[in-house]
């Protein structure tokens, strides 16, 4: 019982921390939040900040082995998940525009997936597969509602474009000539900040390069904020990883995903929509069971089953569903307990996979070795 309340400790805290905000809310009313100026730049920051968080996490090294999953994974994957969703809630809501909220859930959570490292039983490939894939599926799925959210938008009844989504659709072109320029600038930047081979590693020029690559990163940030240039702050997250970086990544990311949880939850004020969602988180779950299953055909059976059972939804989900909210009334009252039952699904199948499970012994060759407890974000600088 210890162990299964442990385990639940991110379930916890995330319906804890969304129904305080909710009291609050209700007490103090903050219905008029959306309108405020703010609200979409800290919508966009905190959409930018848990992008780079997801890629800069990844592993490159172990990820080149599984290459042509991976690939399948963030990109027939994605869509096929969208697309298994999209019945259930058109049969739950009703309303064409908001099967955009099908893509806006598709995706699976980094960080949850990092805490689940530690303690998976899955062998170190299917844990790779499983990162790797949480990681790029993210701005994959950030790049999808973007650009699909005019077309939702005007199916919309009364639909003004009040979207607080970053990227611009109907400059597509140019958005993507800023996502490539940002690349270019970055990997300039950092073979020009990076510590060379032998070059002296501490004193006060070590300092001055570090706080040099803080600001270079934090002006990314902004410019990715700015101008809605997500696809190249998630690629810049592939290589531009200062090293001090290292032991706060997670932590940031953490405090990005509950301060998105407490927006989600004071704009619940203005109404929850449990059957919807229910029926949204119910259907993505199942998604990822059918997708997962057969992408991860060349896995052993073991991590096959705990990839499909693999669904969490995150940081991503939760600042997707506060962009989108705007110009979809009815958004954050569908997504918060869509987000809510697939992380109750994904806790209590997980727990069930697992009890049915022989425990891990370092018996006879050949048998699974009882995992490594690598930490939650291994960043390697590159050089």
């Amino acid at each position: 019982m210890t162990r299964t309340l442990r385990a639940a400790y991110h379930l916890w805290i995330m319906l804890a921390v969304l129904g305080c905000a909710w009291v609050l809310s209700a007490v103090t009313g903050t219905g008029l939040l959306t309108d405020s100026a703010a609200y979409p730049v800290i919508v966009s920051l905190l959409l930018a900040v848990g992008l780079y968080g997801s890629t800069s996490g990844i592993d490159l090294a172990e990820a080149r082995g599984d290459l042509r999953t991976l690939i399948l994974a963030v990109t027939v994957g994605v869509l096929a998940k969208a697309a298994l969703i999209v019945p259930v809630l058109w049969l739950a809501v009703r309303e064409p525009a908001y099967l955009i909220l099908a893509v806006a859930v598709a995706q699976i959570d980094p960080l949850s997936v990092a805490a689940l490292r530690a303690r998976s039983r899955m062998s170190e490939r299917g844990k790779t597969v499983l990162s790797v894939w949480s990681s790029f599926d993210d701005p994959v799925t950030v790049l999808l509602t973007a650009y699909l959210a005019p077309v939702a938008l005007s199916a919309l009844d009364g639909g003004a474009d009040a979207s607080a989504l970053p990227v611009t659709p109907d400059a597509y072109a140019l958005t993507m000539l800023g996502n490539v320029a940002l690349c270019v600038m970055a990997a300039l930047a950092w073979w020009a900040l990076r510590s060379r081979r032998g070059a002296v590693g501490s004193g006060w020029r070590a300092v001055l390069r570090t706080a040099v690559c803080l600001l270079v990163l934090a002006g990314f940030l902004a410019a990715a904020t700015a101008w809605g240039l997500m696809l190249g702050v998630a690629v810049v997250g592939l290589f531009y990883r200062p090293p001090v970086l290292v032991p706060v990544v997670g932590r940031v990311l953490t405090a990005a995903y509950y301060l998105a949880l407490v927006a989600l939850g004071l704009l619940l004020v203005d109404g929850v929509e449990p059957g919807p969602g229910i029926a949204l988180g119910a259907a993505a779950f199942a998604a990822q069971m059918i997708v997962g299953w057969l992408i991860a055909r060349n896995l052993d059976h073991y991590d096959r089953v705990s990839l499909a059972l693999g669904q969490q939804n995150g940081v991503t989900a939760v600042v997707l569903a506060l962009s989108l909210q705007p110009a979809f009334p009815r958004t954050v009252g569908i997504v918060a307990p869509a987000v809510v039952t697939v992380n109750v699904l994904h806790f209590v199948t997980n727990e069930l996979w697992n009890r049915r499970q022989p425990a891990p012994s370092a018996g006879p060759p050949g048998a699974r070795p009882r995992s490594a407890s690598p930490a939650s974000w291994v960043i390697r600088s590159p050089g």
